[in-house]
């Protein structure tokens, strides 16, 4: 190791280990206790995005991963950072959502000692303990290499979920002993299924009548194997919301997203074989406890866990989602399915009574979900809040393609469509971005689009629906009789905001109106700001 190299701290080594493992982009603020390993990014090719807020480098890091599929990558500084990001944390981990987060924490010796240090928190561990895959601290230079490896093996090949490691301060101001900045582990590979699993899942399937099946974010990689595994099959493919746009909404045994809905729910109780293939089954996709599930239940999974919580499975296997696709398809051979053809027919009348199932609400939603569509352009990326429109998107809005729709389902944390909608653009510049957010969420995130505006040089869209409250909180107070309290703040100008951060602003009148502004702000290069009045646009 030559002289100059030795001169390398471990905050230089560890971002330069993270070029290597293909780190192309970091979301953070600086600060003083992450001075050095900001020290090393000038080093590298790394782009490095200045959020206004550590939630919203969590959240930009989240939209990152879903668009991209690597993981996204957060620098944050000891104590109110990490705080600051727990939540977009527990998203990412809710959502399975692969997340390094690379925090600074207080000097070697006074780790646990309560010496009222800036920044301390008595366990920065403890905190992430619980949102994250592993938490861990780097006691010297030397360790960094090892944990960086676990971290990417859990993102290779496990469930990817986050996980934070916390370097000391003078561990990160530390020389390095010798340069392991090269020391790129081999990626470890997720595990295939069982051939005699696959066997006896193919038995079932061929026997079946009444065959569906069930993907969710898990199963994003294989795309391409579930759908000429359905087609085999002839089986109906719903997807969960991570899974959106596993098979394109033409396709004639698509089923969507509708899952949570009562015309999908009842056409899962006549299933009598269900294929369920990287997807947890969760109650925040289906808006029930679980799904009546009444058929031979095939569950494919990476993680072990799900095999057989709220759903026994008759045939559990644990498997990587692409490798048990191609499998499966290779077993299946030139088998015949045996389909009903009444199962088929009955899957084409879906589409109408989902809509006929529209409640007012609902009804409203669609109206101005089908003027977006009508002008979106067909690769664009749609982040999402916590909002009543998007609640209605998720089961109604069509995705052509995987990654296409961003929704914080699992958590369902406020203030995500924003700051996920840049990451998204990070990750994929040349796809335009349409973000979907309530006027309360929206003011969760506000400030990054200050991030949007320096960041952004191609079409980013920002549409705020304006309800003028806590539209679903209000609407479950009335529904249960609870006198309205704390459900219609008083909001901005929110025009007048979005122009002081730099946006070109809209406020249509009119769907057509709608429509004519979402063509012209998908056609600037820069981000757009558009306020949906919801009491006067449908009018």
């Amino acid at each position: 190791m030559s002289e100059c190299s030795m001169a390398n701290t471990g905050g230089e080594a560890l971002v330069k280990l993270l070029e290597n493992y293909g780190v192309d982009t970091v979301f953070g603020i600086p600060g003083v206790h992450t001075l050095e390993l900001y020290r090393g990014l000038p080093q590298t090719e790394i782009r490095h995005i200045l959020t206004r807020h550590e939630q919203g480098a969590g959240f930009m890091a989240d939209g990152y991963a879903r668009v991209s599929g690597k993981p996204g990558v957060c620098f944050l500084i000891t104590g109110p950072g990490l705080t600051n990001a727990a939540t977009a944390i527990g998203q990412a981990y809710s959502d399975s959502i692969p997340m390094l987060v690379i925090t600074s924490v207080n000097e070697t010796p006074t780790l646990g000692k309560g010496l009222g240090r800036l920044h301390e928190t008595k366990d920065q561990r403890a905190i992430t303990a619980p949102l994250t895959a592993f938490s861990a601290t780097a006691m010297s230079p030397e360790e960094l290499p090892g944990l960086i490896a676990r971290a990417f093996a859990v993102f290779n090949s496990e469930r990817p979920r986050p996980v934070h490691i916390e370097v000391p301060m003078d561990v990160l101001a530390a020389p390095v002993a010798y340069d392991w900045t090269n020391s790129v582990a081999v990626s470890a590979k997720r595990p295939p299924a069982c051939a005699t699993d696959i066997e006896q899942a193919v038995s079932l399937l061929v026997a079946a009548k009444r065959p569906m099946m069930i993907a969710g974010g898990g199963a994003l990689e294989a795309a391409a194997e579930i759908r000429a595994l359905a087609e085999a099959v002839k089986a109906p493919l719903f997807t969960s919301i991570a899974g959106k746009g596993i098979l394109p909404p033409e396709h004639p045994l698509s089923g969507g997203a509708t899952l949570c809905v009562s015309p999908a729910w009842d056409y899962v109780a006549d299933a009598d074989v269900v294929l369920a293939i990287g997807t947890e089954l969760a109650e925040t996709d289906f808006w029930r406890d679980s799904l009546p599930i009444n058929g031979q239940l095939i569950r494919i999974d990476i993680d072990s866990t799900k095999m057989n919580d709220l759903y026994p499975a008759a045939l559990p296997i644990v498997a990587d989602s692409y490798q048990a696709a191609l499998a499966l398809l290779a077993v299946w051979g030139e088998r015949a399915p045996n389909v009903e053809p009444a199962w088929l027919e009955r899957l084409q009348q879906l589409p109408g009574q989902v809509r006929a199932g529209h409640e007012p609400l609902q009804q409203l939603h669609q109206r101005v979900l089908d003027s977006i569509a009508e002008v979106l352009p067909q690769d664009t990326v749609v982040s999402t809040d916590m909002t009543q429109i998007a609640y209605t998107g998720n089961y109604v809005f069509d995705s052509r393609a995987p990654r296409k729709w961003l929704h914080p389902t699992g958590y369902g944390t406020l203030g995500y469509g924003l700051p996920a909608g840049i990451g998204a653009k990070v990750a994929a510049p040349e796809q335009p971005a349409l973000v979907i957010a309530g006027d309360g969420g929206f003011l969760y995130t506000v400030q990054e689009l200050a991030t949007a505006v320096e960041e952004i040089q191609s079409a980013l869209v920002v549409l705020v629906y304006n309800n003028a409250s806590l539209g679903q909180i209000r609407d479950d107070m009335l529904a249960r009789d609870i006198e309205l309290v704390g459900v219609s703040p008083r909001n901005p100008d929110f025009t007048g905001l979005a122009q002081a951060f730099g946006c070109a602003v809209y406020q249509p009148q009119s769907l057509a109106d709608l429509r004519n502004d979402l063509t012209a702000a998908f056609g600037f290069a820069g981000v757009s700001f558009i306020e949906v009045d919801a009491a006067q646009v449908t009018r």
